[in-house]
């Protein structure tokens, strides 16, 4: 299955996803902020992950501020970036885009809603 390579600051949420992925058969390393996010992208330069997935209001760097980052970096060109928020505002959705993300997923979600959008995701980016 993919790699998948996740951000989020709120542990509950993080162990959700990290567990909800892993039982589907990905790989997925799990970080508590956009600053580690970035810096554990960097470190899989030469192997990057299928897939990466970020929350937005984290400390010390943002999913925004790390999705442009990694999108900045040439080895993560084709690796799409998903921004999960609980803000749906459409100002919201349009920044995250303006980011680099390719996809937005709104906050809360059913573990099977999340692993059906992310299979949707992979597939989409031939990452399936």
């Amino acid at each position: 299955m993919a790699r998948i390579l996740i951000a989020e600051d709120e542990k509950d949420i993080r162990d959700l996803i990290f567990f909800v992925l892993g039982m589907a058969g990905h790989e997925v390393t799990a970080t508590r902020n956009g600053k580690e996010l970035y810096e554990t992208a960097i470190s899989m330069k030469d192997n990057p992950p299928d897939l990466v997935m970020t929350d937005v209001r984290m400390p010390h760097m943002n999913g925004y501020e790390a999705c442009a980052a990694i999108k900045a970096e040439a080895a993560f060109q084709g690796v799409p970036v998903v921004i999960l928020s609980a803000k749906g505002q459409d100002s919201e959705i349009e920044e995250g885009m303006s980011s680099g993300a390719d996809e937005y997923i709104l906050k809360p979600f059913a573990p099977d809603q999340l692993m059906a959008r992310v299979a949707e995701i992979l597939a989409k980016y031939g990452k399936a």
